[in-house]
């Protein structure tokens, strides 16, 4: 027995029916665009459609109470309504339930190390002070600008890492472009080798790689003229070099990146280009290096992140040079002995945990501030290298 009132098949769902709109076009003089609908007309067709919905809707409450006098095909019909409203009720909730638990997650790090920083040390074992402090204070990041002196250890920052990200985005380019548009004999085989450097771990190579840089001595030319080879060890020419050569950190991928980004890029503008009496590097700096911005700048966004968070690499070439990576990881030691009488580490790190947040929120803010300027560019890059489905 089907309710009188709402027969079967012309129920209106509030959150799902379709609203039909009206439009009222009149011709004049042979094919004129349509007249618009004013404002009274459209105020009406929504009165209208308001009504239909009043009239026709069954909510959940009646179709469950009303369920055992339904026929056979309204019982369907009514499971596929009330199934449909019950999904497009729990879903969002569901969804925002894990998107907020993941995000949490991401940012706990960063909302535990800026509670941290700007509360006294003595609250850290205050049992009451959990997110908010009682007491906010800015003397930690004075303190750590003092101790750690993040102006010299910005400048060598700046100096080593922003430099060879730079010189690895021109090489790695230039390499890539090699890849994608030159046919030589074994690029296969030297393609193979650029895999190979995003496959084999650092850790393998970082003993001969030390070695020929500690000792560099190319060809014996250098022990020709000079009689000794080179110590280039706590010299930025280690890292420049590798990044000359495209062996600096992560280039496999960034050749990777700027194959497959130049292998996109239709052969036509090439052509045009030699057309015009360009050779191939004018054809790349005049025609593709344009065209390719958004991937130099992603490429430069990765590298430069990869750089100024790296300590192995640093850690192994240089032991007087301290960049911001390498001053994160020796904080609790420098903060603990500019702070002691004795002008000795004493204690452990959780007895100074707010200045070693505070030191990590210097490290983090640059490249935070960075991003946030950068994303939008960034995000278009990574769509057009190829790296996305």
């Amino acid at each position: 027995m089907s309710d009188n009132n709402n027969p079967a098949g012309q129920d209106f769902d509030a959150g799902q029916e379709t609203v039909v709109a009206a439009r009222v076009s009149q011709d004049f003089d042979m094919g004129q665009a349509a007249a618009k609908l004013s404002k009274a007309q459209i105020k009406e067709i929504d009165r209208r459609n308001k009504a239909m919905r009043k009239k026709y809707h069954v909510s959940n409450v009646q179709i469950i109470k009303n369920y055992k006098n339904y026929s056979a095909s309204e019982k369907a019909h009514y499971r596929y309504i009330f199934g449909l409203r019950v999904s497009n009720t729990v879903w969002p909730i569901f969804r925002m339930v894990v998107l907020v638990g993941l995000a949490f997650v991401i940012m706990y790090p960063i909302l535990y190390m800026i509670s941290t920083s700007v509360r006294p040390q003595a609250e850290m074992s205050d049992p009451s002070v959990m997110w908010i402090p009682k007491t906010f204070t800015m003397s930690n990041f004075v303190d750590v600008w003092n101790f750690i002196h993040i102006p010299l250890v910005l400048k060598n920052t700046l100096v080593v890492n922003v430099v060879c990200s730079m010189i690895q985005v021109v090489t790695c380019s230039i390499t890539g472009y090699g890849f994608a548009r030159f046919k030589f004999p074994g690029r296969n085989l030297l393609f193979g080798v650029v895999l190979m450097q995003i496959v084999v771990p650092v850790q393998v190579i970082m003993i001969p790689l030390y070695m020929q840089f500690r000792y560099f001595d190319p060809l014996g030319l250098v022990s020709l003229i000079s009689g000794a080879p080179l110590n280039l060890a706590d010299n930025p020419m280690a890292l420049y070099l590798q990044a000359v050569f495209n062996n600096g950190i992560r280039a496999g991928l960034f050749i990777l990146l700027f194959r497959q980004f130049f292998r996109g890029l239709p052969k036509e503008l090439e052509d045009a280009a030699h057309l015009d009496g360009c050779g191939p590097l004018g054809t790349f700096v005049r025609i593709m290096v344009p065209n390719a911005m958004s991937s130099y700048l992603t490429v430069f966004i990765f590298s430069i992140v990869w750089y100024w968070n790296d300590t192995y690499i640093s850690g192994m070439f240089f032991t007087q040079n301290s960049t911001i990576a390498m001053e994160i990881g020796n904080a609790f030691q420098t903060i603990s002995a500019a702070l002691s009488s004795s002008g000795t580490p004493q204690g452990v790190a959780q007895d100074y945990i707010v200045w070693v947040e505070a030191t990590c929120l210097f490290a983090v803010l640059p490249i935070l501030i960075m991003y946030i300027f950068l994303q939008r560019y960034f995000i278009e890059g990574v769509e057009r290298s190829g790296i996305v489905g």
